[in-house]
């Protein structure tokens, strides 16, 4: 049972992961949380809880959080085992206590996966994303100013499918939902929303080749087609582009084998 959207208030218990800082051992806490408003953001209940808690002299629950739309990806929670909680194309900042039964026991914990250690809390490190992203997520050739965006024409098709991999947020939700801590779909979205532009073509295989490297440096798991990834999605980029992927790295390796090594200081295949 759901409570209704009302202006009637709710209480719940929190059971929150408490860790103080990395390495450290962490556990449960339980918090009540009394007199919401079922219209408040998940995110706005922790802020009431943390009131309470420094009124009283305690350390606050350390959480991130930036935007609150479902933009940056920063508030990546797991809330009652599942990646930014129960709905789906939400992420944890547009999940509200709407969403639960009064009197309910919620469990709030971070992300859990090797490549993202716990840095306090609910705050991950999320980082070896943003190494994935710098080792080929960008083009260096010249496109112009923005009134020059018209000049190079591209299929709307194209375009819309390069869109909807642009949506990524980069929140991790792929990898936390994946039961080997997988970060293909993450990775996929990166390379195919460039990799299927104009602008994309002339770094599209050292692209696949250095970001599908440093995702496998950083220690995330092998993709077992089993799709969690697109399932906690909060902007539902579909499991395909791991497919599409594949299908580029397959064949940038190939190219970069038969491709000739340069003798000069720095050359080198591929």
């Amino acid at each position: 049972m759901v409570a209704e959207t009302s202006t009637q208030l709710i209480s719940v218990t929190l059971r929150v992961w408490r860790q103080a800082g990395a390495g450290q051992p962490g556990k449960f806490v339980e918090y009540k949380a009394s007199n919401l408003s079922p219209n408040m953001s998940l995110l706005e209940m922790l802020d009431v809880v943390n009131d309470d808690l420094e009124r009283t002299g305690e350390d606050p629950i350390a959480f991130a959080h930036d935007c609150r739309e479902g933009i940056c990806g920063t508030c990546s929670l797991m809330i009652d085992g599942k990646p930014h909680g129960p709905h789906k194309g939400v992420a944890s900042c547009q999940t509200y206590m709407r969403s639960f039964a009064d009197g309910a026991t919620i469990t709030i914990e971070p992300f859990r996966a090797r490549p993202f250690p716990v840095i306090k809390d609910l705050i991950t490190d999320r980082s070896a994303f943003d190494q994935i992203q710098q080792a080929g997520g960008f083009i260096s050739v010249r496109t112009g100013a923005c009134c020059d965006a018209n000049a190079i024409p591209v299929p709307k098709g194209v375009a819309d499918l390069a869109m909807d991999a642009a949506q990524c947020i980069g929140c991790g939700a792929c990898v936390a939902a994946c039961k080997n801590a997988s970060a293909m779909l993450f990775v996929a979205a990166k390379v195919s929303h460039l990799g299927l532009l104009p602008q994309g073509q002339a770094e599209r295989d050292r692209r696949v080749l250095a970001m599908v490297q440093t995702m496998d440096d950083a220690g995330f798991g092998n993709c077992t087609n089993q799709y969690e990834c697109s399932a906690a999605c909060p902007k539902l980029i579909s499991h395909d582009f791991i497919a599409r992927m594949n299908r580029d790295f397959i064949g940038a390796t190939l190219r970069s084998a038969f491709q000739p090594v340069s003798n000069a200081a720095g050359g080198g295949a591929g």
